[in-house]
């Protein structure tokens, strides 16, 4: 290991066990303002995506040396352990996860330069496979993501989501089509957090792939499964795991049940009132009472209790399709709420169900401009909405479209704001909250070709210039209807 890389690591050490300006053991983080506490923190990210880069190498290299057919005379066991895993974990004191996640970020990272100083697609690597089911190997189109995670732009842990979201090359994905997928990922990593990042990742994928939508789809349902465990104590626990049409039932009669307890919408009329506020004042938790609710509806069936839920009937589903691909016949649809694609055909066995209710976006982007004047949304409108903006739609914020509000863009009554789609966004109620007691304002921009752009503006206590902040819809079939996806399914 060059000497430099030491000093350099020493160097960084010292420096920043020596940050401490008050000499007494605490850093003056009171004396810090907004501005820097964020600033510091921001630093401190970069450093530590530097860090683990650095320390995914030498743990890539560990492994190197104790690649299972050196046996006993491979480094980990020399040690004294069975794997490099083992010896990364005890050496850096971490868990035994994030010692493996290093380990294979290293491996990546080796295997990818060992290939480019061989002209090769990929290295030796260590593995084809590893146990999480990730890939080991860094292939020709995947280079992109090298010199990112070596100057500290992306974090090991982004390598990894977006190597194992965009999976492999297939005849359908061409490696020319995945590189450019890296480069767009590359391009909108700083506005993700590595989970998002990987839904993204996975989503860029099932754009490129439409037709392997379906085989995805069979592996998911395959993997359903529901397993009851009785425990010592006599209790006995459950768990469940569903496809994403299953979810999208199972999330349905969840919402109904408990989005009265969360402090969430509910969205009915007054003759629901006293029903809300009698499951409001249950004296049993969310949790509880979703348990008995479920219960009730195993032993009755459609015969259930009609007040352990909020609204009647079977549960209520929606198929999200672009009339673009629906008239096509080719494309993904998505059930509200479930962040996985349904293929075509699985859309159109559902909605000739007539379970499901579908919903279709025109290129616009706006599934429905109802025009009303009364002063709260319709329900139609609602749906129109959670449609639209996926869940709440502040930039970061994941609720959905369950434990939102309708929020006016011009207030209904000071100055005569619409109850229009166009003129209306979801808001979870904590930011829905911050818009109206903190000054912020929502605005609508409609682009000459007719989209529009939302963007959150901030009041001048918190940002003097009041630069607006983007407001993107996390509905991926939304961004699928704009006219922009048809050049990112092009790539």
């Amino acid at each position: 290991m060059p000497r430099s890389l030491l000093s350099s690591l020493a160097e960084a050490h010292r420096a920043l066990a020596a940050s401490d300006d008050e000499g007494d053991g605490r850093l003056p983080l009171v004396t810090l303002s907004d501005g820097a506490l964020l600033d510091a923190l921001e630093h401190v990210a970069a450093v530590r995506r530097l860090v683990d880069t650095r320390a995914a190498l030498l743990a890539g290299e560990i492994a190197r040396r104790s690649a299972p057919e050196l046996a006993h005379s491979g480094l980990a066991q020399r040690r004294g352990h069975r794997t490099p895993e083992e010896l990364v974990r005890v050496t850096t004191g971490s868990s035994l996860h994030d010692a493996r996640v290093a380990v294979r970020a290293g491996a990546l990272l080796l295997d990818a330069e060992a290939g480019v100083a061989s002209g090769s697609a990929s290295g030796s690597g260590l593995a084809s496979g590893s146990a999480s089911g990730s890939p080991t190997t860094l292939p020709r189109w995947a280079h992109g993501l090298i010199a990112p995670v070596t100057r500290g732009e992306l974090s090991t842990a982004a390598l990894d989501a977006i190597r194992t979201g965009l999976g492999d090359e297939t005849e359908t994905v061409s490696a020319e089509a995945l590189s450019s997928a890296v480069a767009l990922l590359v391009a909108e990593a700083g506005a993700f957090d590595v989970d998002r990042l990987a839904r993204r990742a996975r989503q860029v994928r099932d754009e490129l792939d439409t037709a392997g939508v379906a085989e995805r789809e069979r592996a998911r349902r395959d993997a359903r499964s529901l397993r009851v465990y009785r425990s010592n104590d006599g209790m006995t626990r459950a768990t469940w795991v569903l496809d994403p049409e299953s979810a999208a039932i199972v999330t349905d009669l969840y919402d109904r049940a408990t989005s009265p307890r969360r402090g969430g919408p509910t969205f009915l009329g007054a003759d629901d009132a006293a029903l809300i506020e009698r499951m409001r004042a249950d004296a049993r938790s969310p949790e509880q009472y979703a348990s008995d609710a479920f219960l009730d509806l195993l032993r009755a069936g459609a015969e259930a209790d009609a007040s352990a839920l909020l609204s009647t009937g079977a549960p209520s589903v929606r198929v999200i399709v672009t009339a673009r691909d629906l008239a096509a016949g080719t494309g993904l649809a998505h059930l509200e709420g479930q962040s996985e694609p349904l293929s075509l055909p699985t859309a159109q066995r559902l909605l000739c169900a007539g379970a499901h209710t579908p919903i279709l976006l025109a290129s616009t982007g706006q599934p429905l401009d109802v025009g009303r004047s009364q002063r709260l949304f319709t329900a139609r409108q609602r749906i129109a909405l959670a449609v639209r903006d996926g869940g709440c739609r502040w930039a970061g914020c994941e609720r959905p479209p369950s434990w939102c509000e309708a929020h006016h863009i011009e207030p209904w009554g000071a100055r005569g704001g619409r109850t229009d789609v166009a003129d209306g966004v979801l808001l979870c109620r904590h930011h829905h909250l911050l818009v109206h007691n903190n000054g912020w304002r929502v605005e609508r921009h409609r682009r000459p070709d007719g989209i529009d752009d939302y963007r959150a503006v901030p009041p001048e206590s918190i940002d003097p210039r009041r630069l607006p902040i983007a407001m993107p819809s996390g509905s991926v079939p939304h961004r699928r209807a704009l006219p922009a996806a048809r050049s990112v399914t092009a790539a």
